[in-house]
């Protein structure tokens, strides 16, 4: 997906709302347990209920792979169930030596044919560059996370007075271009994107912890909305375990609906900033 088909999705929707397909087996409701595939049943009634609310779906890869096989089963028939004008974000986190992250890349980038994939960059350029090698697909860059551990190094400040963080913002964006580079910035770190967006202006943003971590969408998009949004807003288990009963998706799109209303007020509010 082209940077000019997400911006148009969001501004036609009113909408920068991703939603995580954080599936847990042990916390689906237990009527689905009887079907076939229950993880995807559920994901395919949550997509069903939210896709004209939302702009994007991610699946944390996690919660497929420890299932096995057949947890990576339901993972494919996910994303290939979700609908081509959405983006479809793979949340795994890969990052490894050149030749090993050229063969993730074409894992998620071909056979899951995802949009968009996270990528943890400590190893630096050479691990990254190879995901960057797909035309009109994205990597999503950690930059400054939502946990807690985040303080155990992302902000640590060099002599010069530039954070951690900052650096593998600066750093990582070289690699590539605003055209195929997000970076994960948390929604608890919403005080800081005043100057991270000085650092990488045009870049869009993954913002997980809005809802059940925490994060106000008010503050994410007061500090981090750029000319084009450049925001990607992830919600996962304030929205997909809005019930635990047989109205589980129909909670869940209520749930949504009011996180998209508030981004419909925002996007108003700021439109003198947008393109």
């Amino acid at each position: 997906m082209s940077r000019s088909a997400l911006y148009e999705n969001i501004r036609a929707k009113q909408s920068f709302l991703c939603i995580g397909l954080d599936t847990d087996i042990d916390r689906i409701p237990k009527h689905l347990l009887a079907s076939d595939d229950p993880i995807f049943e559920f994901n395919k009634q949550i997509i069903d209920n939210t896709q004209d609310l939302a702009i994007g779906y991610k699946p944390n890869t996690a919660f497929y792979e420890a299932l096995g096989p057949k947890g990576m089963e339901s993972l494919k028939k996910t994303m290939d169930y979700i609908p081509d004008d959405l983006l479809v974000i793979a949340d795994a986190k890969r990052g490894d030596i050149g030749n090993t992250s050229r063969l993730y890349a074409k894992s998620f980038f071909e056979y899951y044919n995802a949009d968009a994939l996270t990528v943890a960059p400590y190893m630096g350029e050479d691990s990254v560059s190879p995901f960057l090698e797909y035309d009109d697909r994205w990597i999503i860059i950690l930059g400054l996370t939502s946990n807690k551990g985040s303080n155990d190094f992302q902000h640590i400040e060099s002599k010069d007075g530039i954070k951690l963080h900052e650096q593998v913002l600066m750093t990582c964006a070289t690699y590539g271009t605003a055209d195929n580079t997000m970076f994960v910035i948390g929604a608890t770190q919403a005080a800081y994107m005043t100057k991270i967006r000085k650092r990488v202006p045009d870049h869009f943003f993954l913002v997980p912890g809005v809802g059940a971590q925490g994060g106000s969408l008010s503050e994410v998009a007061k500090y981090g909305m750029n000319n084009q949004v450049g925001l990607i807003v992830n919600s996962s288990r304030g929205i997909i375990y809005a019930s635990e009963g047989e109205d589980f998706a129909e909670q869940a799109r209520q749930k949504a609906l009011v996180v998209q209303q508030e981004m419909a007020q925002l996007l108003a509010q700021y439109a003198d900033r947008l393109s």
